[in-house]
This record gives structure tokens, C-alpha cells and sequence, in this order.
């Protein structure tokens, strides 16, 4: 079998080396996917059977439905994080700027000496960088990175990469699942890997808080942009109404985007402080999503980003809006006269 990514065999043998023995912050984005928190598990277990101290670090708890792979190390929040050895190294894992961990883990580690990653946008704020967005997963490149060069992969590991990569390939649905996706599967599969699990500990664990959440989505899609566009709104103040909290959002934009006709979904979170989240998903890479959430100072991938506005006017909305409109006219604009 041939190397997965050879073009990142040197530069992550480096980084390697270069944490061997010392004590490693392996840090996530706020509001932790299944793809985040996979790839913390799984990079801070093969460290730690380097030698290095490894401990996992995020501004948010990880999702309830991802604590069967959580529990696999330790996990500590901002506040301790700062309290760590001064000589401690970081390396971020699924994180698209610096600033995704939040601002004061940012000023805590302003050197990484590592950033793994899969978001088109990225932007290489480490001395070492090893980022593809031709990945569907951060857990994919992990998974072949430690293949390729010869690292333990235990049954723990092994769930950890694999719920990372179900969950940013939406299931292996998404345009961005490749032959490869399934190879790396399979191999931690047969690393212990249990499929089953994964299925019932990722999709089939609601809430009623959950559905009752989902409801409310539903009830408040409108149809824009002639039909090209599906926007859901949840209203400040949803999350205690329903019982719910913000982890509970995952996957709802997927129902916006499923709408027959529909080529671009949206999310988008009130929050109490005046501020608003928004999630977007299409089906089209053309789209370029990560372009239109860098408008508010967003990002991701080509079919799925996100942003987060503080103190959002009131015609956030209409702006979001133009937005997506204008892209979708320089889509059509590019699109072959015999598609369109």
C-alpha cells in the first residue's frame, strides 16, 4: 500500500520531532465537532506514546454525543489551559484561522508549532502547517499521516478518526468523500473501529429538547433568492425555551439544504447578547461558502462555513442575503451554456 500523503510525510516528521518529550496543548476550535474533538483524541494518544504529555484543550465541553470518544484523554478548558507549563507547544487541529480556539487561547500559545487541517481557508499561522482542503476531514489526513509513517493506531484511536470522518463527510454523503475516505475507513475498521457505535452514538441519541429544537427550525424556513435559498432562524432565546443548548444546532442547516431545488441552506442563531451565528451549507462547491462567510469575517470549506457576527445591525439578514445572491450570479455567470 502507498503512502497517503507523502507530500506531508517530511513536514509532519518534523513537527514530531520537534514536540517529542514535552508537553503538547493539542487544541480545537469553540463549539467542537465530531471532526474537532476526533482528531484532538486521536493526536494526543499517538503523542503520548511518543513521550510527549499530551492534553486536549478547548474553550467549549466537547458535544454529549461525542463522549464516547472524549473520554479517551483529558480534556481541559481555557482557564487551565493558561495555567499550563510556560514551555508547553501547541498544535491546533481543525482550525481554519488562529482565532477559532477563541482569542485568549490565541494569546496564550501566538506561536504554534503546528496546525493540521482541511479548511480551504486556512491560512498557515504555524511554523509547521500541514493542511489539504482536497481532504474531507481533518481525521482523514490524521488517519493517513499516522499510517503512512508507521504510528500505533489502538481501538480508541481508531473511533476517535473514524467518527471524525463520518461526520465531516455527513455519513461518506458529501461531495467531498473520496475513494480515499473509505480506504482510511476501512483500515480503522480493522483497527477496532466499531461502525455501529459510531452510528448510534452520533445520530441516534436525540434530545426531545433536540427535536422540539428542530421543530422550531423547520417552522421558520423561508424560501429566498428565488427559491435557491432556504433560511431557518432560531430566535434568542430558543435554547432555554427548548431546553436545549448550542451543540444542539448540529445538522439542522442539513435540513434547509435538503429542500428539493434548494442549492444553498442557512442557519442562523439570535443570541441574547445581540449577536448572530450563521451556518451555511450547499450542494455546489462552486459556491464558494467560505468566500461568503469571509464577507463577515467567517469561514470553511466551499459547501460548508460558518460566521459569527458581535453586536449584528438589524439589516444583517438583507446583507447576508446580498451575499449569497451575488455568488450565486458569479456561479451562473461561470456556469457552461449547456448546464445552465
Amino acid at each position: 500500500m502507498g503512502k497517503f500523503y507523502p507530500e506531508f510525510s517530511v513536514r509532519f516528521a518534523e513537527l514530531l520531532a520537534g514536540v517529542a518529550g514535552r508537553t503538547v496543548a493539542v487544541i480545537g476550535h469553540s463549539r467542537p465537532d465530531g471532526d474537532c474533538i476526533g482528531s484532538q483524541v486521536a493526536l494526543s494518544r499517538v503523542l503520548s506514546t511518543r513521550g510527549s504529555k499530551a492534553v486536549c484543550v478547548n474553550a467549549d465541553m466537547a458535544p454529549r454525543r461525542l463522549g464516547y470518544v472524549a473520554r479517551a484523554v483529558d480534556f481541559i478548558k481555557t482557564d487551565e489551559a493558561l495555567l499550563l507549563p510556560a514551555d508547553t507547544v501547541a498544535i491546533f487541529v481543525d482550525c481554519a484561522d488562529h482565532d477559532r480556539a477563541g482569542t485568549r487561547l490565541r494569546a496564550r500559545f501566538p506561536a504554534p508549532a503546528g496546525n493540521i487541517d482541511h479548511h480551504l481557508s486556512n491560512c498557515g499561522f504555524a511554523a509547521i502547517n500541514i493542511v489539504d482542503s482536497g481532504s474531507a476531514a481533518t481525521c482523514e489526513m490524521l488517519t493517513g499521516l499516522f499510517i503512512d509513517a508507521g504510528l500505533p493506531i489502538d481501538a480508541s484511536t481508531a473511533a476517535a478518526l473514524f467518527a471524525g470522518i463520518v461526520t465531516d463527510t455527513g455519513q461518506f454523503r458529501y461531495n467531498s468523500t473520496s475513494q480515499r475516505c473509505f480506504v482510511l475507513a476501512g483500515e480503522l475498521v480493522a483497527r477496532g473501529a466499531v461502525p455501529y457505535q459510531a452510528g448510534y452514538e452520533l445520530f441516534e441519541r436525540e434530545s426531545l429538547g433536540k427535536l422540539r429544537l428542530l421543530q422550531a427550525f423547520l417552522a421558520s424556513m423561508v424560501m429566498e433568492c428565488g427559491g435557491r435559498v432556504c433560511v431557518g432562524t432560531l430566535p434568542a432565546g430558543i435554547f432555554a425555551a427548548t431546553g436545549t443548548t448550542a451543540e444542539d444546532t448540529e445538522g439542522l442547516v442539513d435540513y434547509a439544504r435538503s429542500v428539493d431545488g434548494v442549492e444553498i441552506g442557512v442557519l442562523i442563531e439570535e443570541r441574547l447578547d445581540g449577536g448572530v451565528k450563521a451556518s451555511l451549507r450547499c450542494k455546489d462547491p462552486r459556491c464558494r461558502l467560505d468566500l461568503v462567510a469571509g464577507l463577515f469575517g467567517g469561514g470553511g470549506h466551499a459547501c460548508a462555513a460558518g460566521l459569527n457576527v458581535k453586536n449584528a445591525a438589524g439589516d444583517f439578514r438583507a446583507r447576508l442575503l446580498t451575499a449569497i445572491g451575488d455568488q450565486l450570479k458569479a456561479v451562473d455567470a461561470d456556469r457552461p451554456t449547456t448546464e445552465a
